[in-house]
């Protein structure tokens, strides 16, 4: 197989969680964080994102060393280990305004709202980069 084609497909690989996270993330925008079964599936929608794009990372990059790109080959790992850091810092911090919010504490709603922009502007700088580089691979 060329390695272009190789290289072609490391970047399928990173792009598809991040693909499937954006149409998703956004229907979140629509209802209330008021319902507890609600944020658990934002919960495990971000626990899930996160920790596929840090396998997906994980796999491009060793398909990009593979085809002989050493330099996309830091750029997917450092995408991976970005991401796991990110997933486990979101869902502290998510699990803590759902206690919060639980209890009763009148800003925790307005904070998990905030987390679920943040996690969606990670997103999509993470996938514009992506799609800026694609140029660049082949």
């Amino acid at each position: 197989m060329p390695n272009d084609a190789v290289a072609l497909y490391a970047t399928v690989i990173l792009l598809l969680p991040m693909v499937c996270f954006f149409l998703a993330s956004p229907t979140f925008l629509l209802v209330g964080l008021k319902v507890p079964e609600v944020t658990q599936l934002l919960r495990g929608i971000f626990n899930g994102y996160f920790l596929a794009s840090g396998i997906a990372g994980i796999i491009a990059m060793v398909l990009f060393a593979v085809s002989g790109r050493p330099v996309f080959s830091a750029g997917a790992i450092s995408i991976a280990a970005f991401a796991l850091t990110a997933r486990h810092w979101l869902l502290q911090h998510m699990d803590a305004e759902l206690q919060a919010r639980d209890a009763g504490v009148a800003g925790a709603i307005r904070q998990l709202r905030l987390l679920h922009l943040k996690g969606m502007l990670i997103n999509a700088a993470q996938l514009a980069i992506v799609i800026a580089s694609v140029p660049l691979v082949v």
